[in-house]
């Protein structure tokens, strides 16, 4: 008799199904990015003059494209390997989402406090690098499910393999702490940290072995 597992599906949604509810989100967040592209109203000044002052949205914007974009490359990588979809699974799914829909508003306080200068540029970059640190947070958390709970994943991974996937995309919790700090020395520099944090992310994450073929269960007569 097959033992029952409370860990296994538990809901009628379909890996595919959740992933491309989490595309939705992720494309809507992304284009909400460019609300903050705008022609500033100044009669008084030279568009070429307005153009170039709003330097800080064109580079807030491009991290945050390039950050939003290779964490839905990764989402889908991880959801292209996973067997069955729990309740908890999808409950930290809603939690990324959650923070991740959120990120228009603090790019666009990073572009605003790079404009003003001074503490305000701090105070800026801080509020964008604490959002990504929630990110993190809850990028880190799904992962950690994936991989660690029995069933989910469609091939299981060895338990070195556990602790390497989790510990590579554990380091951005750590990266991005420090750019909370660095937030307060430089403020450019800090923007420069989450774009490269974002191309190490670009990599793969998970260990790329071929997938083991997984004996299924017989069914009950």
């Amino acid at each position: 008799m097959v033992r029952d597992r409370p860990w296994r599906l538990t809901t009628g949604m379909s890996p595919h199904r959740l992933e491309a509810f989490s595309d939705g989100v992720l494309a809507i967040a992304v284009t909400l990015l460019v609300l903050d592209l705008h022609v500033p109203d100044d009669p008084g000044r030279p568009l070429g003059e307005l153009l170039l002052a709003q330097w800080p949205s064109y580079l807030t914007y491009v991290v945050s494209f390039v950050v939003i974009g290779i964490m839905w490359v990764n989402h889908h990588a991880l959801f292209s390997r996973v067997a069955q979809i729990d309740r908890r699974l999808m409950f930290l799914n809603l939690g990324l989402l959650l923070v991740v829909s959120a990120l228009p508003f603090p790019t666009a306080v990073a572009a605003d406090g790079l404009r003003r200068g001074g503490r305000d540029a701090e105070v800026g970059l801080f509020t964008y690098s604490a959002a990504m640190f929630l990110v993190a947070i809850a990028f880190t958390a799904l992962w950690r499910h994936i991989v660690r709970t029995p069933g989910v994943l469609q091939a299981p991974l060895s338990g070195a393999e556990q602790r390497a996937a989790v510990r590579r995309f554990g380091l951005g919790l750590l990266a991005y702490g420090a750019l909370c700090g660095t937030a307060f020395i430089s403020p450019l520099l800090t923007l420069g940290g989450h774009f490269a944090v974002a191309v190490y992310y670009a990599f793969e994450q998970l260990p790329t072995r071929p997938a083991v073929e997984v004996a299924t269960e017989p069914s009950e007569s």
